[in-house]
């Protein structure tokens, strides 16, 4: 794969996003969440997801990684405000035929400094429980559970957070 930058969104972006995530929650998702709830997750409940999400995102929160030849987005991250020192990552997709080209670990780099130039010293991020490789790929990057879990209605399989400090100019993960 050709050179990735990394970019806040523009409104032209939804259907690449929406490609990319579509494409993690049939292939990667595939093998480690239940059958009903891929299929449950039609192309226009993933496009309602994401205008709600750009609609929701403050400036610079909602960020893609492009790939330079062809020009195309290969991953998205959303990440929130700062509140009382902890942000939290949001999402994190990257194309299938992305992964392990180091996209993820550059759009999580990208997205933890910003929140520590906005004050945060923690960040806190949700995964299936039962998500073993996105487990396994933030456990690398330095990422740990905290213990607590959740399960959303709208998707009702149970979650994880793990959480890291964030320091400006955070590097993630061991080098």
């Amino acid at each position: 794969m050709s050179t990735v930058s990394v970019r806040p969104a523009v409104n032209g972006d939804i259907d690449q996003i929406v490609e990319v995530f579509l494409a993690c929650w049939r292939d990667t998702y595939a093998a480690a969440l239940p059958q009903r709830l891929i299929a449950a997750m039609t192309d226009e409940r993933a496009r309602d997801i994401w205008a709600r999400v750009d609609q929701e995102a403050a400036p610079g929160e909602l960020l893609v990684a492009v790939a330079a030849l062809p020009a195309r987005i290969v991953g998205v991250t959303r990440f929130g405000p700062v509140i009382d020192g902890t942000g939290h990552i949001g999402s994190l997709y990257v194309s299938p035929l992305a992964q392990g080209l180091g996209v993820g670990r550059t759009l999580m780099e990208a997205a933890t400094e910003s929140l520590a130039r906005s004050g945060g010293t923690t960040a806190t991020l949700w995964v299936f429980r039962d998500n073993a490789p996105s487990i396994a790929f933030y456990r690398h990057l330095g990422w740990l559970p905290d213990g607590s879990r959740r399960t959303q209605a709208e998707f009702g399989e149970p979650e994880t957070r793990m959480w890291r400090p964030i320091t400006p100019a955070a590097q993630v993960g061991p080098t």
